[in-house]
């Protein structure tokens, strides 16, 4: 009897500690969970929050929709996911607007770093600013054609420009304002994050159109990277 005992307690004991030990471990998951879901949700932004960052957006020349938030994460070296996030509202709502490397004049710039485009106006303020995808540097050989998929640094002017589709040798150009041997910046409905045309200048089919009309034929293109630039503010004053 005695040791049918002992045997029984052990046994409620037993069953005791592993209640105990299946309540802390719920409990442990639970905390987890709740934890993971407030992170979660402290990571999305309100309504009225994405109403702000899109009207700052709009202000400090970024334009509007997705290419707007991307083009802000391009230009701040932030991951560009198009996806508004809290950490993204805040550097939104404290960011300064784009700045141009050369000012004075009216003229545009392709910031091959940051993978943008900016608009100056007369007064050297930037007014537009767009994402952008420029040549991948790799050697390529479709269609017939091979090279190496280059996007030239150093000063430019608008030499030509074509309303609506143009069919070139490695595909389809919209609305393209060419700056240099047949290379232009057009409308692409495939604009990466990274750099991946052929030489030409991507912008995003959405904006092509209203560039095309801000950029006639003589337009200064400033085209940089962080080893190179170089300044046009001497064309416009022999121009002058």
């Amino acid at each position: 009897m005695r040791i049918l005992v002992i045997h029984n307690f052990s046994k409620s004991h037993t069953a005791k500690w592993c209640r105990a030990v299946l309540l802390v471990s719920l409990a442990f998951i639970t905390s987890s969970a709740a934890f993971a879901s407030t992170k979660k949700t402290n990571n999305r932004v309100t309504g009225s929050e994405a109403k702000q960052a899109a009207a700052r957006l709009s202000e400090m020349g970024y334009g509007s929709g997705r290419s707007a938030l991307i083009a802000f994460q391009k230009y701040e070296g932030r991951k560009a996911t198009g996806q508004l996030t809290r950490a993204d509202f805040h550097a939104i709502m404290n960011a300064t607007a784009p700045q141009p490397r050369d000012s004075g004049y009216r003229h545009v710039e392709v910031d091959l770093d940051r993978q943008v485009l900016l608009m100056i106006d007369d007064e050297g303020a930037v007014k537009k600013v767009l994402p952008v995808s420029t040549g991948s540097n790799k050697q390529y050989r479709e269609k017939g054609m091979s090279g190496l998929a280059y996007t030239p640094r150093g000063r430019f002017k608008i030499y030509a420009k074509i309303a609506g589709w143009r069919k070139s040798p490695l595909g389809m150009l919209y609305y393209p304002n060419y700056f240099s041997d047949g290379l232009a910046i057009h409308g692409n409905s495939s604009v990466p994050d990274t750099p991946a045309s052929h030489g030409c200048i991507r912008v995003p089919n959405s904006a092509a159109i209203d560039l095309y009309k801000q950029m006639p034929v003589g337009t200064i293109v400033l085209i940089y990277d962080k080893q190179s630039f170089v300044s046009g503010k001497d064309w416009v004053t022999n121009q002058e």
